[in-house]
């Protein structure tokens, strides 16, 4: 008997051994079970899963889909819920505790007049996130340890201020000179908060070419900050007043970023957290001086506003940097919680700073 033949014999008794054994009691159980719908349903149910149970191990492209699901739904979660931190609802109604105010004290102290309260929005989303106000001792475990830094014009000293509030707690004794020691005219800062290793920088940058120019130092170092806060556009539209100049700076301003990042991959550190600050809804009525009520009108903060966009500096146009929305959270709370339509009243800045907190807590993939 030739070698072929002997196949040709074992393959026939392996399919007649297959008919006997497999499809033969398979049609008479389905004969029978076909008599009664549930146990059919059952048979075949248990049959599609033994299957599905013994062939998965053979096809590790079936597991690696259902991981890859589960990671697009998890990126998909955390994506939805950076897009949702800056929705901010606000209530702002007459300080009754007050009950008098003398209209000579400086026009600063109009703003506590007015009660704020804010909190995020209420959705089936927004609810999904959870977002929480971060207490102290909640925010200082989560920058424990790290290195901040917070560059930009007066509205990054606020920013800086309201972080330090919430890290060293209003009333602390040190809050009286770090507010002096702060706000020195167009000078930086720098503080180290023992309590928990955290360094905090403040860089005085009213220009965009001063942001790069820092994140350029960070790169020549080969030192880059834990978590990074920046802002600038306000002494540009006043001094320069050029929204196509302005473009242009955030585009090169971009392009140090994107080239900082891959290096920090690269070198086994973990990338710097990136924030940017944005502007303020200007009261144009408010502005203090005709200077800038002709240089900061309405169109002129508009074409700005268009810059921002159109460089792509923001994650939400495919940039590097989360928004933290100061332009939705002005203008929600309005012009109670202005004095000069251009600095607003520090619980703006306050939460900001809870906005950047509950972006750090998505983008690390942790949780109170």
């Amino acid at each position: 008997m030739t070698l072929m033949t002997m196949l040709g014999a074992v393959q026939l008794g392996a399919a007649a051994a297959c008919v006997v054994v497999v499809l033969i009691p398979m049609v008479m159980a389905g004969w029978h079970l076909s008599r009664n719908r549930i146990l059919l349903y059952c048979g075949v149910l248990f049959i599609t899963l033994a299957v599905c149970l013994h062939l998965t191990p053979y096809f590790p492209s079936v597991s690696d889909f259902v991981t890859s699901v589960s990671s697009v739904v998890v990126f998909d979660h955390r994506s939805t819920c950076i897009n949702l931190v800056n929705d901010i609802a606000w209530e702002v109604k007459p300080n009754v505790s007050l009950h008098h105010f003398n209209p000579t004290h400086n026009v600063s102290s109009s703003l506590n007049l007015y009660e704020k309260r804010w909190d995020w929005s209420k959705s089936p989303k927004h609810d999904a996130c959870d977002f929480q106000k971060l207490s102290k001792s909640d925010a200082s475990d989560l920058l424990n340890g790290s290195w901040v830094v917070v560059a930009g014009d007066s509205q990054a000293r606020f920013f800086t201020l309201s972080l330090l509030n919430l890290i060293l707690g209003p009333q602390a004794k040190r809050m009286g000179s770090v507010r002096a020691d702060l706000f020195k005219r167009h000078s930086d800062y720098s503080i180290l908060v023992h309590e928990i290793g955290m360094k905090l920088d403040f860089v005085w940058a009213p220009y965009v070419v001063n942001l790069t120019n820092s994140m350029m130092g960070f790169k020549t170092k080969k030192s880059y900050p834990d978590v990074m806060v920046m802002g600038a556009g306000l002494w540009h539209m006043l001094h320069v007043n050029n929204a196509s100049n302005y473009d242009f700076a955030l585009r090169m301003l971009k392009s140090s970023v994107v080239s900082l990042l891959p290096l920090t991959a690269s070198a086994s550190i973990k990338s710097p957290h990136l924030f940017w600050l944005g502007m303020p809804m200007l009261i144009n009525g408010m502005l203090n001086t005709q200077e800038k009520r002709e240089k900061m009108s309405d169109r002129i903060w508009h074409a700005y506003d268009r810059a921002l966009g159109d460089s792509r500096l923001l994650r939400q146009t495919g940039g590097p940097l989360v928004l933290l929305d100061i332009q939705s959270m002005t203008w929600n709370c309005g012009p109670r919680c202005t004095s000069d339509g251009m600095h607003y009243d520090l619980v703006i800045y306050e939460a900001a700073v809870q906005v950047m907190l509950n972006a750090l807590l998505i983008e690390s993939h942790q949780s109170l």
